[in-house]
């Protein structure tokens, strides 16, 4: 698929999902670079913002299969992945897949679950597979991962281990709608007889594969491919930071550089597209030092203080 078709497919599927969810259109538009950078998509918010309503949306536009996963306290490993059953008729096991066998899973409230539970995603968002009593099941293709997760001061979260936060392509949050947007939200509920509202299906599973390809034509200058390197370099020396963007982490935000081009229907990556998905890359990938906890240190503003400091290249 060619950057052309590419951006007005991402433009028919953004138009469908917003006909669900009242959201701003970049919020949408981080979502969607999750999905063509072949990434996972984490967001963060308090309850009843519409985070699994967008979820549930984008896998019906993307016309692909849909599972959800909620996260509790007492959720096992295995009632994410599936487990070996005994048939006793042929003695013996035959592999039961769980929830995580869908090409879109949804994984709400993520950080309510033990973080061994958290960390029964790492293998299938990483590797696209699974592994159950020392045998690998594959995946369905494409696969990604759409995680809610709450704020973690609200009562009976843990927090994510930093080697899973990494996996994610881009965190986002969805935010309150505006006046406007929310009596939207109350003209649309009161026009239906239906809880949850509808969403056209736009794609199906060959083209979101089709579709995901595109990026890999849109063209990188060698001094943009500096840029990015300094910028997560430069994440790595700041005082209030104790553990910097890794070496993931600087692909990733290349790879949603091209993700963002696409959308913007370009074949070519600009310095504006890296600020662009700077911060829903870079900021959660930042452990910060206890001190810099103590002060509210925002890993919003140390990502902001980094993209002034790194000298922006100009482009012939």
């Amino acid at each position: 698929m060619d950057i052309d078709t590419a951006n007005e497919t991402c433009t028919q599927v953004l138009d469908a999902i917003s006909e669900a969810v009242i959201a701003d259109r970049s919020f949408l538009e981080t979502v969607l670079t999750g999905v063509l950078a072949r990434g996972h998509v984490l967001l963060e918010d308090v309850p009843g913002t519409g985070k699994t309503l967008t979820a549930r949306s984008v896998a019906t536009a993307l016309g692909l299969s849909f599972s959800r996963v909620q996260f509790t306290p007492d959720l096992l490993p295995t009632d994410v992945t599936g487990t070996n059953i005994y048939d006793e008729r042929d003695r013996t096991f035959e592999f039961s897949p769980g929830p995580i066998f869908a090409n879109v899973v949804l994984a709400d409230e993520i950080n309510r679950a033990p973080p061994k539970t958290q960390a029964a995603l790492l293998e299938a968002m990483e590797e696209g597979q699974v592994t159950v009593d020392g045998e690998t099941h594959q995946l369905p293709t494409p696969f990604f991962v759409i995680a809610t997760q709450n704020p973690v001061e609200q009562e009976g979260t843990f927090t994510l281990p930093e080697a899973q936060v990494d996996r994610f392509v881009v965190k986002s949050a969805i935010g309150y709608p505006d006046v406007d947007g929310e009596v939207e939200l109350l003209r649309r509920r009161a026009g239906r007889t239906e809880q949850s509202p509808s969403v056209e299906r736009v794609l199906d599973r060959d083209s979101v594969v089709a579709i995901r390809r595109a990026p890999e034509s849109v063209r990188v200058e060698d001094d943009l491919l500096r840029y990015m390197a300094d910028l997560a370099r430069e994440t790595r020396t700041d005082r209030r930071v104790r553990i910097g963007v890794s070496p993931r982490g600087t692909q990733r935000l290349f790879e949603a550089t091209r993700a963002r081009a696409v959308l913007e229907g370009r074949e070519f990556v600009t310095p504006d597209d890296i600020k662009r998905v700077a911060q829903s890359v870079l900021a959660h990938r930042l452990v910060l030092t206890p001190d810099a906890r103590v002060e509210d240190v925002q890993k919003s503003d140390v990502v902001a203080d980094v993209l002034g400091r790194v000298a922006v290249p100009t482009l012939e």
